[in-house]
């Protein structure tokens, strides 16, 4: 009897452990580090529309700050939150502190929204936001950053629904377009 009830125990513990293994996570579901080195869980965003944005200082697209700053401040009262990822991942164009970073982005371009830890965005060393976007999304929403300024719409429930690339300006765009779709 005493061997069945281990069996079973086993048996038991391995089915919810798979049971969690299955489980969809979302964007909501992480907790990242902010650009001042604090635990910022996401969970604080759900049930808004996220804008997430890997950005970077030195970048040819780094102009986009800008109209990042505007979109947010003319959805964020519908629910939109744009969340900028910082990464020296390509080119080197991110090559400043946190600190430095937080800076630039609040003196030259005045924005207000989250700003979060340089990490990166891309290869094995990925965090595991990015891992997320980038692995666990849909297939046609799937794959590695191409560059910096690379956006992912995600819904109030923290899934993915649209993914643009760095070229894609954030207004009067079809970028604009989905998240005012997203905002219903």
């Amino acid at each position: 009897m005493r061997y069945h009830l281990k069996t079973v125990f086993w048996i038991i513990i391995l089915f919810l452990g798979c049971q969690k293994g299955l489980a969809v996570m979302g964007l909501y579901d992480y907790t990242v580090k902010s650009i001042d080195g604090k635990n910022a869980p996401l969970v604080q965003f759900k049930g808004k529309v996220a804008l997430v944005v890997n950005t970077a200082s030195q970048c040819g697209y780094t102009p986009q700050y800008k109209d990042l700053e505007a979109l947010y401040q003319k959805y964020k009262d519908q629910g939109l939150v744009v969340l900028a990822f910082p990464s020296n991942d390509f080119g080197g164009q991110e090559p400043g502190t946190n600190a430095e970073v937080k800076k630039f982005c609040e003196m030259k371009f005045k924005t207000t929204f989250p700003l979060f830890s340089k990490n990166p965005v891309k290869g094995t060393e990925k965090q595991e936001v990015y891992k997320f976007l980038t692995e666990g999304s849909d297939k046609s929403l799937q794959g590695e950053v191409g560059w910096n300024f690379e956006k992912f719409v995600i819904n109030k429930d923290g899934k993915v629904v649209a993914r643009f690339k760095s070229g894609v300006t954030p207004l009067g765009s079809e970028l604009e377009t989905k998240i005012q779709e997203t905002l219903k």
